[in-house]
C-alpha cells in the first residue's frame, strides 16, 4: 500500500479518525447545524412555516451533495423520508415525484453511451479529430473542447466529458506532463468539462438538466417546448459559445508547448482500429434514427423524447442489434445520479406546493416582470449563473429556480417558456468553480486548482448571459415565445 493510500486509511489499533471520515462527519454535521438553524429562524411572514421546514431539508441535501459525506443516492432516499418527518408532504406524495418520466429518460442516456462506448465509436470520432487538428497545441486543444461539445449533443454530458477526458489523458501521458505546473494541462481539463456542458444544451438529449427543465415548464406552467424548438435555441447558443470557450481556455491558459509530438503516433493509432465494425455501423445507424424521430415528434404528438429515447435504448438489446447485454448496462449506468435525479425532482415539487420556491425567486427577482424584457432575461440568466456557487447541481437549480419563474411569467402576463427557457438552458453553465459533477471529473485528476477555472469560466459566464438574452429575443419570437 502507498504511502498516500495510509494517509486516508484509519488506524484501528490507534482508534485513528482517517481523512476521509473526518470529511464525512464535517458534512454530516454542517448538514444538521444548517438544518437546526433554519427551524429556529423566525418564519418569514409570507413563508408557510411547512416551506420554512423544507427550506431545512433542502439546505441539509445540498450540504451533503456538495460534501458527500454520504453517498449521492442515500441522500436522495433521505429527502423523501424527511418530508413526511417534517410534515412537509406526505409519503406518497414525495414518492409520487420522485419517479417521474426524468428518471427513465436518465436510464435511456446511460444505455445509449454504454453503447457507444462499446462499439468503440467515442475513440474513433476523438482519434479522427485529432488527426485532423495536427499537432499543433493549440489545435489539439481546440479539437478536444469542439470534439466534447459535439458528442455532447447526443449523449449525456458526463459520459462525454469522460470520454475526452480519457483521450486528454492519453495525449498528456505521451508529453510527460506534470499535473497542476503544465498550462496545456490545465488548458484540456478545464476545456473539456466547459465543452460538455455548452454541447450538451445543443438538443433535450444532450443532458438529464436538459429534460428535466423541460419537464418542469410543461409541469408548472403549462407549456410543452418540443425537441425542434429546443433545438431552435441550443443550436445557435453552442455555435456561438464553443467558440468563444476555445478563446478563452487558450487565454487563459497559453501552451508551454506548440506541438504535441509526432503526428504519426495519432495515425498509428487511428490506423489500429481498423475500419467501421459491424456494432459501429449499427449503433451510428440507430442514433441517426433516434435524432430523425426527436425531431419529428415536434409535429407528431407520440413520439417525444422520452418514448424515442427509451424505445432506442430497448432496440439496442434486440436480437440483431445486440449492442449491449443487461450487465454491461447495469455496470454503465449512475445509479446514483437516477436516485439523485428522482430526489431533486420530488424536493422541485414540494418547494412549489409549500410555497418555498416562489418566495425564493421573489426575494431574488421580485420586480424584474415590471422591466424591460432585455433586462428580465438578462436578470434570470445572470441569477441562475451566479446561484450556481450556493446550488452546484444543474437538477437543483432547474428544481428551486423554474417552478416559481414560471409562475412568476403567468402572473406577469408573459409565456411562461419566455422566462424559464433561460433558466433551463443556464443550468448548465456551471463554469465559474469545478463544482458539477461534470467539472468534478477533469477536477480530481490534479492538474487545475479549484480557483484557476474562475477566470475561463467568468469570460464564457459573462458571454452565455448575454448570448442567451440576444438568442431568446431574436429566435422566440419565431416560435411564439416572445
Amino acid at each position: 500500500m502507498s504511502e498516500s493510500n495510509l494517509e486516508h486509511t484509519p488506524n484501528r489499533a490507534t482508534g485513528v479518525v482517517s481523512t476521509d471520515d473526518r470529511k464525512t462527519l464535517i458534512g454530516i454535521a454542517g448538514a444538521i447545524i444548517a438544518t437546526v438553524v433554519v427551524l429556529l429562524l423566525p418564519t418569514p411572514a409570507d413563508l408557510p412555516p411547512e416551506g420554512q421546514r423544507l427550506a431545512a431539508i433542502f439546505l441539509a441535501a445540498i450540504i451533503l451533495w456538495a460534501t458527500e459525506a454520504i453517498p449521492i443516492a442515500v441522500t436522495a432516499l433521505l429527502v423523501i423520508v424527511l418530508q413526511p418527518l417534517f410534515q412537509v408532504v406526505e409519503l406518497n406524495a414525495a414518492f409520487k415525484a420522485f419517479v417521474s418520466p426524468v428518471f427513465f429518460f436518465v436510464l435511456a442516456m446511460f444505455c445509449i453511451a454504454a453503447a457507444v462506448t462499446n462499439a468503440g465509436l467515442d475513440r474513433r470520432f476523438a482519434y479522427w479529430l485529432l488527426a485532423r487538428a495536427g499537432t499543433d497545441s493549440r489545435r489539439v486543444v481546440t479539437a478536444l473542447i469542439v470534439g466534447t461539445a459535439a458528442t455532447s449533443m447526443v449523449i449525456s454530458d458526463v459520459p462525454a466529458c469522460a470520454i475526452f477526458m480519457s483521450i486528454g489523458l492519453g495525449v498528456m501521458s505521451r508529453l510527460n506532463l506534470e499535473p497542476g505546473k503544465s498550462a496545456i494541462g490545465k488548458a484540456i481539463m478545464v476545456g473539456i468539462p466547459i465543452g460538455s456542458l455548452i454541447g450538451g444544451v445543443t438538443t433535450p438529449a444532450g443532458s438529464s438538466v436538459n429534460i428535466l427543465g423541460l419537464h418542469f415548464i410543461e409541469e408548472f406552467g403549462n407549456v410543452t417546448v418540443s425537441f425542434v424548438e429546443w433545438m431552435a435555441i441550443g443550436i445557435p447558443m453552442s455555435v456561438g459559445l464553443v467558440p468563444i470557450a476555445c478563446w478563452a481556455i487558450l487565454r487563459s491558459f497559453p501552451p508551454e508547448v506548440p506541438t504535441i509530438g509526432d503526428a504519426s503516433v495519432i495515425e498509428r493509432e487511428r490506423a489500429e482500429l481498423g475500419p467501421m465494425s459491424v456494432p459501429e455501423r449499427k449503433t451510428v445507424w440507430l442514433l441517426s434514427i433516434m435524432m430523425v424521430l426527436w425531431i419529428a415528434g415536434s409535429w407528431i404528438e407520440f413520439l417525444d423524447v422520452l418514448t424515442v429515447g427509451l424505445g432506442g435504448a430497448i432496440v439496442m438489446f434486440f436480437p440483431g442489434m445486440r449492442l449491449l447485454t443487461w450487465k454491461q448496462a447495469e455496470r454503465a449506468t449512475g445509479w446514483d445520479t437516477m436516485l439523485m435525479i428522482g430526489g431533486v425532482t420530488s424536493l422541485g415539487t414540494a418547494s412549489v406546493n409549500t410555497g418555498l420556491a416562489t418566495w425564493l425567486v421573489g426575494l431574488a427577482l421580485g420586480g424584474v416582470a415590471s422591466w424591460h424584457i432585455i433586462f428580465v432575461l438578462l436578470a434570470i440568466s445572470a441569477f441562475t449563473v451566479v446561484i450556481h456557487l450556493a446550488l452546484p447541481i444543474g437538477p437543483v437549480v432547474n428544481a428551486v429556480v423554474i417552478p416559481p419563474i414560471a409562475l412568476l411569467a403567468i402572473s406577469a402576463g408573459a409565456n411562461p417558456a419566455l422566462y424559464a427557457l433561460p433558466v433551463a438552458f443556464t443550468a448548465s453553465c456551471a463554469f465559474l468553480l469545478p463544482l458539477d459533477a461534470v467539472a468534478l471529473l477533469t477536477y480530481s485528476r490534479g492538474y487545475y486548482r479549484m480557483h484557476e477555472m474562475l477566470t475561463p469560466g467568468l469570460l464564457v459566464s459573462a458571454v452565455w448571459v448575454i448570448w442567451m438574452t440576444v438568442v431568446m429575443l431574436v429566435v422566440g419570437p419565431f416560435l411564439g415565445f416572445v
